[in-house]
């Protein structure tokens, strides 16, 4: 068993509660954890035998860019469910980081991180 990290990963979308973040891009940032078995890659060096994070990486940006959600839990969840298509995936740590949110206080970002 091991992980294929995904980190940094960056797109404007459409999510929030609040009137404004409903209809302004903002910009998220996620990374991901693939818990995947990595043996058969490992000796094979073939892309076919692991999970191709080239194309993990543009659906999770598509998730960020064209769906549309209030909450960054629900965000998260649905980038874990769509990085967990590959059946050799056994589970997905996703964080979600909400780069400009809308708060009176001074700070880096606001951020989800969940396993699926």
């Amino acid at each position: 068993m091991g992980s294929i990290l995904i980190s940094g990963v960056r797109a404007l979308g459409v999510h929030g509660v609040l009137p404004e973040e409903q209809t302004r891009p903002q910009p998220f940032e996620v990374d991901v954890e693939l818990e995947v078995d990595l043996e058969a890659a490992g000796s094979s060096d073939r892309l076919d035998d692991t999970v191709d994070y080239a194309a993990v990486s543009e659906a999770i940006g598509h998730v960020v860019a064209n769906e549309q959600y209030q909450l960054l839990e629900r965000l998260a969840t649905r980038i874990g469910e769509v990085c967990g298509t590959d059946e050799r995936v056994r589970s997905v740590t996703v964080t979600v980081r909400k780069l400009h949110p809308p708060v009176r206080a001074m700070l880096e970002h606001i951020a989800v991180r969940l396993t699926v």
